[in-house]
């Protein structure tokens, strides 16, 4: 059980132990006094130990004797009564901690293969708040490189071995301390089985082999959580990370959309988008388009959106001329075009982004070349998020953070992303209700100043993509080719002071 259970249950078993003495005291004085009943009431269990099953699991459990609280029962069923609703939310949440698969009833709405999609569901009776996340995993964009995808990670474009349980992480954990202010929402969790960035529409069909189905899934989805209280909710927030972070840029307005057109308008939709803002910026060494690894952002994204006949809000295609829609997968183009409010969550240096720019951090220190080529990529993308209102840019070489157990440890100037994510839906609350500007010493526009990676020392750890082991931010920077003791002998300093002014902007 978590510890906010642990401490509730412990104050009400204190104070029932504290009531049950002062009753006694009273009751043996009411005894002497010969007012009180020593035989118990009419259907009333005697006071001994007794075993009983409860769900499967022996229970062992202690009657209570009534009569040494005979002049306070109002009080004492009261604690009890407190007590009962304070253990029944621990005890369930350990029990439903777990997410249960649901097929799609609607079973032309399929995966690449043609089995049926569906979604992982842990509800949260009484809650009016609703998460639904979007998985990433790149994505396949011609008929050779999804047969190998096919081939390697059937997960990803098949439901026939997905688990009938999943236990959420980070953002999707029901415990509180890894997830303080969303852990009691109702967690939605898609599998990515469509190989698209979430934007297809097409079925199978004999041309392609595949159906690529990602935003007719989403809609599926929504269709059928309406029927299991999402009808009811005040604020739903569509996430994802990677390929799901693109995805709900892609799909937040026609949530919303499909929503009011089902007669719920009152229903706040928002997103979270968690490195899915990509940069279609030229590649540090250009090489054929062959696979998702090999071929550039752009050239990719063209090639999948024809193979997919993928999908992008009409608000964002109105902008561009026909045959540029796949612009809309690009985080910069299409997020001035959007019309629910949207957190973006994006490493300054992330590591797909690399790696579809053909740099490599294997066990080789970079070149000069590289380095430079790192430093001016956390540059443009500090750029595109500057009108970004509602963003979390740490500068660490990473991918994805919302669903890590370690998402809370990621700090820009003092604040924590869950903190960040907080003060914004607050700040979304109080606009609503009365036009507020954002609330003061609740910041949620933050992005880090200094110029390359790691240098934010709350960045997860880092490790050698060629030997697997830990290294600190100094090992790492002269793996990058920055040498900071020889800097800091020409500074007359610590390499430790040269970090943490490098660090500071200094």
């Amino acid at each position: 059980i978590s510890r906010t259970c642990a401490i509730a249950m412990y104050l009400q078993a204190v104070f029932l132990l504290l009531l049950l003495h002062t009753g006694s005291s009273d009751s043996r004085k009411s005894w002497r006094s010969g007012r009180g009943n020593p035989q118990p009431r009419r259907g009333q269990q005697p006071s001994t130990a007794r075993e009983r099953d409860v769900g499967g699991v022996a229970e062992e459990s202690f009657s209570l004797d009534f009569t040494a609280v005979e002049g306070n029962m109002d009080n004492f069923m009261a604690q009890i009564k407190n007590l009962a609703q304070s253990l029944y939310p621990c005890s369930a949440q350990k029990l439903d901690d777990d997410m249960k698969l649901h097929f799609l009833e609607n079973s032309s709405v399929t995966c690449n293969d043609g089995s049926p999609s569906g979604y992982y569901l842990k509800e949260s009776k009484g809650s009016k708040r609703w998460l639904i996340f979007l998985e990433g995993g790149w994505y396949c964009f011609n008929k050779e490189n999804c047969d190998s995808r096919y081939d390697t990670m059937r997960r990803l474009m098949s439901s026939s071995e997905w688990p009938h349980t999943k236990t959420g992480s980070g953002i999707l954990s029901a415990q509180p301390e890894e997830n303080p202010h969303w852990w009691n929402a109702n967690m939605v969790f898609i599998p990515y089985c469509s190989s698209d960035v979430w934007s297809g529409a097409s079925p199978k069909s004999e041309k392609s082999g595949y159906a690529f189905m990602g935003a007719r899934i989403i809609q599926e989805v929504i269709k059928e959580l309406v029927t299991k209280g999402l009808d009811n909710a005040k604020v739903l927030l569509l996430a994802g990370s990677s390929a799901g972070g693109t995805g709900v840029l892609l799909n937040v307005d026609r949530v919303a959309e499909q929503l009011e057109e089902m007669g719920l308008p009152g229903i706040q939709v928002r997103g979270l988008a968690d490195s899915g803002w990509f940069l279609d910026n030229k590649q540090y060494r250009r090489t054929d388009c062959v696979d998702t690894i090999t071929c550039a952002p752009t050239e990719a994204i063209r090639r999948g959106i024809r193979y997919w006949n993928g999908i992008v809000p009409e608000r964002c295609r109105q902008r561009f001329k026909d045959g540029e829609e796949w612009k809309c997968f690009f985080g910069y183009n299409i997020y001035p075009t959007l019309r629910c409010p949207v957190f973006v969550v994006q490493w300054l240096f992330d590591e797909a982004q690399l790696t579809v720019d053909n740099v490599h951090l294997t066990g080789q220190p970079v070149q000069e070349g590289q380095w430079l080529y790192i430093q001016n990529l956390g540059r443009e993308l500090r750029n595109t998020l500057e009108h970004v209102p509602a963003s979390f840019a740490p500068a660490c070489l990473s991918h994805e953070v919302i669903t890590r157990s370690h998402w809370m440890d990621i700090q820009i100037k003092g604040t924590s992303l869950p903190r960040a994510l907080h003060c914004w839906d607050r700040s979304l609350h109080d606009n609503s209700k009365n036009g507020k500007a954002p609330l003061k010493g609740c910041p949620i526009h933050l992005i880090d100043s200094c110029p390359w990676p790691h240098c934010n020392p709350s960045c997860p750890t880092i490790r050698d993509q060629y030997t697997g082991q830990e290294m600190t931010v100094i090992q790492f920077l002269m793996h990058m080719g920055f040498d900071v003791q020889k800097m800091a002998q020409q500074q007359g300093m610590e390499p430790s002071r040269l970090l943490g002014m490098l660090s500071s902007g200094s």
